[in-house]
């Protein structure tokens, strides 16, 4: 049997971006008086995880966190000393250790990934045809380079592997097991960080999330990753999302691929070779 790492992580309050790469946003959950009204109920009866949902609230060194693997796996999710170590393989350790926050990939505006939570509001979008609900889209506010996370909700199965192209999102087919939502995902691609301190994955790696709303305020999700190519044991994780207080919406933010966002912050991002900076220092000499 598996042995399931457990970490409970709790997420509240104002969404507040990473100081590294990012512009402050106001806002702030809901009032208490609203979060333990009802849960809100779609035609079909099961319920409506819409949102916006808050899932960026405590403030660390190197940010925002709380409600995901943002900034560093050991920090977000209060690791002891050590324990992130011994649970990643001996390659992904090394490799880990090799990176730096620069060359980072999201702040070269490329997808971040699962499951790592972005500090600006998120969105469940559920359509609906004739025959039911379709598929679920989850959105953030940055758009990650104008992607979206597609879940199909039709009944179809994941491709055969010869079938299947990795992806920042993989592919998700979803289902309603009561009031709760599960998305289970696979076909990653090993190209995002699964924090900012570069801690890595590969395609073998396999999630699966189960959503409730078991009040008005509150989305919870129980998150389970499997990934034998870089971790020796599958970790589990449960975070607690938090309804965002009325008249607040997603804003746009356009974020191209390779347009050194990263400019402002003084270093050039998605780099990992260094060769952007090189050329430039050699283009200064002359």
């Amino acid at each position: 049997m598996k042995t399931l790492l457990v970490i409970s992580v709790t997420l509240a309050g104002l969404a507040i971006l990473p100081s590294l790469y990012s512009q402050e946003r106001p806002g702030c959950p809901s009032t208490s008086l609203d979060v333990d009204k009802p849960t809100p109920r779609l035609a079909d009866g099961h319920p409506d995880l819409s949102g916006p949902w808050d899932g960026c609230w405590k403030t660390g060194k190197d940010g925002c966190f709380g409600g995901g693997t943002n900034n560093d796996m050991v920090q977000d999710l209060a690791m002891k000393p050590g324990e992130l170590d011994a649970l990643l393989q001996p390659w992904a350790r090394e490799l880990r250790a090799k990176r730096k926050e620069k060359d980072e990939p999201y702040v070269g505006c490329l997808p971040q990934g699962v499951p790592r939570v972005n500090p600006y509001p998120t969105r469940i979008v559920e359509s609906y045809t004739a025959k039911g609900l379709s598929h679920i889209f989850i959105l953030h506010e940055t758009g990650d380079s104008g992607a979206h996370r597609q879940v199909f909700m039709d009944g179809r199965k994941h491709p055969d592997d010869n079938d299947l192209f990795p992806s920042w999102f993989g592919h998700s087919i979803g289902w309603w097991d009561g009031d709760t939502l599960v998305v289970d995902t696979i076909g990653y691609n090993d190209k995002f960080w699964l924090d900012g301190k570069g801690t890595p994955h590969t395609e073998q790696m396999h999630t699966i999330e189960r959503y409730t709303r078991p009040n008005f305020g509150t989305l919870l999700l129980d998150f389970t990753l499997d990934d034998p190519g870089a971790f020796t044991r599958p970790l589990q994780y449960t975070f607690t999302f938090k309804l965002l207080r009325p008249g607040l919406e997603m804003m746009e933010f356009i974020c191209l691929e390779d347009n050194e966002y990263g400019n402002a912050a003084g270093f050039t991002p998605a780099d990992e070779a260094g060769e952007k900076e090189k050329q430039k220092v050699r283009q200064q000499k002359q």
